[in-house]
């Protein structure tokens, strides 16, 4: 036959929730007879998805409102509480001390123990302040029950928010939705107003060189005139003559050398540099007739780069390799040229597939920008490609953009935020390494370096 406590147990299992492990608080009772704290039952109700099931049997509840308080249920825990509590206050409820056996009749405020008589006069607890149980339980009871309704405060002003949460006060969905738009609507006009320039600095370049061929042409007529006169004329007539032939053909390095625009995109390079990478020069990859700083991270001409001063275009070309190469993803790095009037930069990858008619053959490939000091201005070409621009000012910092998958490899002028020259569709097919060139030096001036900007450098 079971005994009182065993029944007592029973009952106090009855009265408590499953998903809280504690005696129930505003009970609730679902469709399949099983109860629960309405709390606890409120936030896995919230979590569900779809169709609600008990955490019990599983069984799926037809509703998605949560059941009033079962008020009755509520009246027989707070009776169980009562029942529980009066028991455990007899002497048959009690809880023995394991050492002496003895019931616990006193309270240790020190270590937050209850003890028995004998384990009150023990050494470790005699200068501990004790409190008979009663008085202890009561206190802890008003100190629990203080912390029991600062918690249902925070409970209601949680779900308060969490209302609140599915019911924002602040759309910022909507208004960093209306950000952006703003955002592409600057751009969007930027580019229009960036392309009405390009359009019409096309136009100019094309009326220029028209009135360059028409200035050509009428000389030639002059000229051709000039041949068929008489000896004097033709000597009175010269010197006019050599001096307008003179003054046209001045033009024609403007013309066959356009300057290269600066068309400044907002926020480009502050885009890139969230793909900078860290790179360093390597010196196992270098030519003899470069030197590379301690850190890697500059390289000069030295002393045994000698320049054909007759033809300074046929000079040879020295350079190193980055130690790292790149296979995937997006890279970018910023070069110093500041103290070179004269440099290449670029990419280096060892084979690169191209179809010529029916065969297909692989080749070293280099896909470079140089910029070349030419009189007053700086010539800036691309290998292989279709830049060949004068400039009136060098560059003093180059930005280079490599996006593997595409095949994209930009360069930028940093400070103006400009464009420089693209090369697209290149085939990679295998690693793609940064090249770097300081020269060739100009004949009679001191070799500066190139140097790789640091990955946190700003403006």
């Amino acid at each position: 036959m079971a005994t009182v406590l065993e029944k007592l147990q029973e009952f106090q299992r009855e009265i408590t929730c499953s998903i809280c492990r504690s005696y129930f608080f505003q009970p609730v009772t679902i469709c399949c007879g099983h109860s629960f704290c309405r709390s606890c039952l409120s936030q896995i109700w919230r979590l569900g998805t779809t169709a609600f099931s008990c955490p019990e049997c599983r069984q799926v509840s037809p509703g998605k409102e949560l059941p009033g308080v079962n008020g009755i249920l509520a009246q027989l825990t707070d009776m169980g509480k009562e029942l529980c509590s009066l028991h455990l206050q007899s002497t048959e409820g009690q809880r023995k001390c394991a050492k002496h056996q003895k019931a616990f009749k006193l309270f240790c405020e020190d270590d937050q123990t209850p003890l028995c008589v004998r384990c009150s006069q023990s050494p470790e607890h005699v200068a501990h302040k004790l409190s008979p149980v009663e008085e202890a339980a009561h206190e802890h009871r008003k100190k629990l029950q203080h912390l029991w309704s600062h918690l249902e405060k925070h409970f209601h002003e949680a779900e308060e928010l969490l209302d609140q949460g599915e019911r924002p006060t602040v759309d910022w969905a909507w208004m960093i939705s209306g950000e952006y738009n703003k955002l592409h609507y600057f751009l969007k006009k930027a580019e229009c107003q960036c392309l009405e320039r390009i359009m019409e600095d096309q136009r100019a370049s094309q009326e220029r060189l028209s009135q360059h061929r028409q200035a050509l042409q009428d000389l030639m007529l002059v000229l051709q005139e000039a041949d068929h006169q008489p000896n004097v004329n033709l000597l009175q007539e010269v010197k006019q003559l050599l001096g307008r032939t003179e003054s046209v053909l001045s033009q024609r390095a403007k013309i066959v050398f356009p300057e290269l625009k600066e068309y400044p995109i907002p926020g480009m390079i502050e885009m890139l540099r969230r793909f900078r990478v860290d790179i360093t020069m390597d010196p196992t990859a270098a030519s003899p007739c470069v030197t590379i700083s301690e850190d890697l991270k500059s390289v000069k001409a030295a002393e045994g780069w000698q320049v054909n001063t007759k033809h300074p275009e046929h000079s040879a070309v020295h350079a190193v390799l980055a130690e790292q190469a790149f296979s995937s993803g997006r890279q970018y790095w910023e070069v110093d040229v500041t103290q070179l009037p004269q440099w290449i930069l670029g990419i280096h990858t060892p084979y690169l597939r191209r179809k010529r008619k029916r065969n297909v053959d692989s080749c070293d490939s280099l896909f470079l920008l140089s910029c070349v000091k030419k009189e007053e201005d700086y010539l800036l070409q691309a290998y292989p490609g279709s830049l060949n621009h004068r400039m009136k000012c060098p560059v003093p910092r180059v930005g280079v953009y490599l996006e593997y998958s595409s095949g994209t490899l930009v360069f930028y002028n940093v400070l103006q935020s400009s464009l420089i020259y693209a090369f697209h569709s290149i085939a990679f097919t295998e690693p793609v390494t940064p090249f770097f060139s300081p020269g060739p030096p100009l004949p009679g001036t001191k070799a500066g370096p190139m140097t790789l900007f640091p990955v946190d450098s700003h403006l």
